[in-house]
C-alpha cells in the first residue's frame, strides 16, 4: 500500500488508517486542535433527528453521547499529510515476514475446519481469509483502542467527511442497539474500523455473518463469525470459487509494458503467445481464463511483475490499494504452503531492502542504545524513531530521510 491510498477515506478507508498503525506510519505530532464543546452538544442535538440517523431509537442515542466528549486527536490524523511515503518494498516486508507467516500458519491450522465450511458456503479459499485476517489485525493480536462511539462522533462533527461519517456512526449505535456487540469491546481504529478483520460499521450490516450460531454477529470476539464475514464480503465483491488470485511471472526481454494494469485484463491465452511464463519458466496454467499484468515497482525500475485476476480486484476492494491486495495475496500463498519463502522469485529494485518487524526491533533496540528516547522496541517505526534514525543517518553520512533499510541496520550494528 502507499501512503497516499492510506490515507484515502472511502467505503472502506478506515482499515487503511488501521493498516498504518500496523505498519507504524500513523503516529502524528500536531497539536490536537481545541474543540467547543457546546458545539459539539449542538451538533449531537441535530444529528439525532437527522434522517441518518432514523433507525436509532432515542434512549440508544442519548445513552451513548449523554457523556460523551470528542476527541481532537482523531482530527489530526483525519487531516495530517503523509509524513513517510513507503516503497512498496519496505511494505511488504513488513507485512509479511516470517514471523506473521508463522502466526498465520498457526491459526490457519487451529481454524481449518471451520475455514473449510466457510469455503463450502461462500467459495472463497480458505487462505485467502486468512491473508486478511493477518493483514488487518496479526491474526486478531492488534485490534486498536479507540471507542467507536467517540471517534466517529467527533468526526461527524468536526473536520472533512462529515456526511461519510455521521452514516458510519449511525451504523455504530445500531450495532449496539440491536446487541451484536457491547459499547466496551466496539473499539478499533481512529476511523472507526473495528473487528478481527477491521470492518467499518456500514459494512457490518452488509456483510457481517453469525458462523458460530449464538444469534449474534460478533467480529470481535467469534473468530468464526469474523472469517465468515470477510469471506462473505469479497463474495460480495465477485470472488470467484476456484480461481487463484494471480502468480508471479516472468516477462520477455523488450516486452511493452507501457500499459500494464491489472484492470486491462487479456486472457490467458494472449499472454502465453506475448512470451508470458510463470516466474519458474513453466507454462502459464489455465486456472485463470484472463488476467491484468501489475508490475507494483514498474516506476521505480522494475521487479517482481504478476498476472492478477478477478479474485485479486476483489482483495482491492477490501482497501484501496495494489500493495495492500499483493501482501494479502503473498500472505494467503505463505499460511498454506509450510516451505514458501517470504521473498518473490525476482527481487525488488532496490540495493537497500526493507526490514522486517524483528529487524525492526533491532534497529530500535540500537537506538535506544544509543540514548534516543523512542520509548520501547515495539517493531513499529513511529515519528520518535524516524527522528532518531535522521539523526543517525546524519551522523554516519547517509541521506537523512528517517527510511528503516538494512544498509542503516547494518551500519549501526558496526558503528561505535
Amino acid at each position: 500500500m502507499n501512503r497516499s491510498s492510506m490515507v484515502t477515506l472511502g467505503r472502506r478507508a478506515a482499515p487503511l488508517a488501521f493498516a498504518a498503525c500496523l505498519l507504524g506510519t500513523a503516529s502524528a505530532q500536531e497539536t490536537p486542535p481545541a474543540l467547543d464543546d457546546a458545539a459539539f452538544r449542538s451538533c449531537l442535538a441535530q444529528l439525532q433527528g437527522s434522517a441518518a440517523f432514523r433507525n436509532v431509537d432515542r434512549a440508544t442515542f442519548a445513552q451513548h453521547t449523554q457523556n460523551l466528549a470528542p476527541d481532537p486527536s482523531v482530527l489530526v490524523l483525519l487531516d495530517r499529510q503523509p509524513e513517510f511515503t513507503l516503497p512498496v518494498w519496505d511494505y511488504i516486508a513488513v507485512l509479511v515476514d516470517d514471523e506473521r507467516v508463522a502466526d498465520g500458519r498457526a491459526a490457519y491450522a487451529k481454524w481449518q475446519d471451520t475455514l473449510r465450511r466457510i469455503e463450502q458456503q461462500s467459495g472463497v479459499a480458505p487462505n485467502i481469509v486468512m491473508g486478511v485476517w493477518g493483514v488487518e489485525s496479526n491474526f486478531g493480536q492488534i485490534l486498536g483502542g479507540r471507542p467507536l462511539v467517540q471517534s466517529l462522533a467527533t468526526l461527524s462533527c468536526f473536520g472533512r467527511r462529515q456526511s461519510y461519517f455521521r452514516g458510519e456512526f449511525a451504523a455504530t449505535l445500531r450495532i449496539l442497539q440491536e446487541g451484536h456487540i457491547p459499547a466496551e469491546k466496539l473499539v478499533g481504529s481512529w476511523a472507526g474500523a473495528f473487528g478481527q478483520t477491521q470492518f467499518m460499521p456500514s459494512t457490518f450490516f452488509r456483510s457481517a455473518v453469525d458462523f458460530d450460531g449464538d444469534g449474534r454477529r460478533d467480529i470481535v470476539d467469534s473468530v468464526p463469525d469474523a472469517l465468515a464475514s470477510t469471506a462473505k464480503f469479497l463474495q460480495n465483491a465477485g470472488y470467484r470459487r476456484g480461481e487463484p488470485w494471480g502468480f508471479e511471472v516472468r516477462l520477455p526481454a523488450g516486452m511493452d509494458t507501457s500499459d500494464a494494469s491489472r484492470k486491462n485484463k487479456r486472457p490467458i491465452d494472449a499472454w502465453r503467445r506475448a512470451g508470458v511464463t510463470l516466474v519458474d519458466g513453466a507454462p502459464l496454467p489455465d486456472s485463470l481464463p484472463s488476467a491484468g499484468l501489475l508490475i507494483p515497482a514498474r516506476n521505480r525500475g522494475g521487479g517482481p511483475a504478476f498476472l492478477v485476476g478477478r479474485n485479486f480486484d476483489t482483495l482491492y476492494s477490501y482497501n484501496a490499494s495494489e500493495n495492500y491486495a499483493l501482501a494479502i495475496a503473498q500472505l494467503s500463498n505463505l499460511v498454506a504452503n509450510p516451505s514458501g519463502s517470504v521473498a518473490f522469485v525476482t527481487p525488488w529494485p532496490t540495493d537497500d531492502p526493507g526490514l522486517s518487524r524483528a529487524q525492526n526491533r533491532e534497529l530500535q533496540t540500537l537506538l535506544l542504545a544509543r540514548g534516543h528516547d523512542i520509548g520501547t522496541a515495539d517493531g513499529l517505526i513511529g515519528a520518535k524513531t524516524r527522528e532518531a534514525i535522521k539523526a543517525e543517518q546524519q551522523r554516519l553520512g547517509f541521506k537523512p530521510d528517517g527510511r528503516a533499510g538494512q544498509k542503516l541496520l547494518a551500519a549501526l550494528k558496526t558503528a561505535r
